[in-house]
């Protein structure tokens, strides 16, 4: 049985999170960490890990960025594996976690998803053929109309794996008003679109001469982002320090 510590755990990450454990065989939440101790949750809830005394396997965070350098403490005094689910950290944090992996496990994506890991995976793989014959590279990412950034953090992800697929000879272009030439054959071409509540849709498309090829991934719910998170969890479970991803979570799966 996976044994988790559930931080965040009265967010809505962190109710979608649980909801899921329970219908997963093999694991269980012993006890939260929230502000809410409050919160009837099925388990006990603690405002701090300081006063959390379960004994835990892993960690699932799905808090704040203000709340890591706290968590990362204690993880590095516990030596407890931790899925590291929070976006936003700065600089320092993400060095801190990279250290850190030389201590405990850590899993670290953009994107918590299967999905969007194995769409990584796909393009880079496409990007070799396609890329190298000559085609073009656009990715286009839509969301909901209260996301505050632009790109989304998935796009990059996307871009990088394409980029990286080619040696990073290609640059970012992110639009092009203001510019009035052709498109050059090394960039990737990365379009924005907020409306209304779409969950997430991410196309990327290698356009040749007389042929256009699409992947396509889209959300229908933020439960895929849990569910990847609850699958890193039984991944991390008892693995040796370093510093993880999904990608290692698909691989075991192969």
């Amino acid at each position: 049985m996976v044994k988790i510590i559930l931080h965040g755990c009265c967010g809505a990450m962190g109710r979608t999170v649980t909801g899921i454990v329970k219908e997963t065989d093999g694991m269980t939440i012993v006890a939260g960490v929230d502000q809410n101790v409050a919160a009837d949750c099925g388990y006990p809830v603690y405002s701090s890990l300081e006063d959390c005394d379960a004994d835990a396997d892993v960690i699932i965070d799905f808090s704040s960025a203000k709340a890591v350098d706290h968590l990362l403490d204690y993880c590095e005094e516990t030596k407890t594996p931790l899925v590291l689910c929070t976006t936003g950290l700065s600089e320092e944090q993400v060095r801190r976690v990279s250290e850190m992996s030389a201590k405990t496990a850590i899993l670290r994506s953009a994107n918590m998803s299967l999905g969007v890991n194995t769409l990584l995976k796909l393009v880079r793989d496409a990007a070799r053929v396609l890329a190298g014959a000559g085609f073009d590279v656009e990715i286009v990412e839509k969301h909901h109309n209260q996301k505050l950034d632009a790109p989304s953090g998935t796009a990059l992800a996307l871009a990088d794996s394409v980029n990286g697929a080619m040696d990073d000879t290609y640059h970012y272009v992110y639009g092009r008003s203001d510019v009035r030439a052709k498109r050059d054959p090394k960039e990737i071409g990365i379009s924005s679109v907020r409306g209304g509540s779409i969950v997430g849709e991410h196309d990327v498309i290698f356009a040749g001469k007389d042929e256009v090829v699409t992947f396509t991934h889209t959300a229908y719910s933020k439960a895929i982002f849990a569910k990847g998170a609850v699958q890193a969890a039984a991944f991390l479970a008892g693995r040796e320090p370093g510093l993880y991803t999904m990608a290692d979570v698909i691989e075991a799966c192969d």
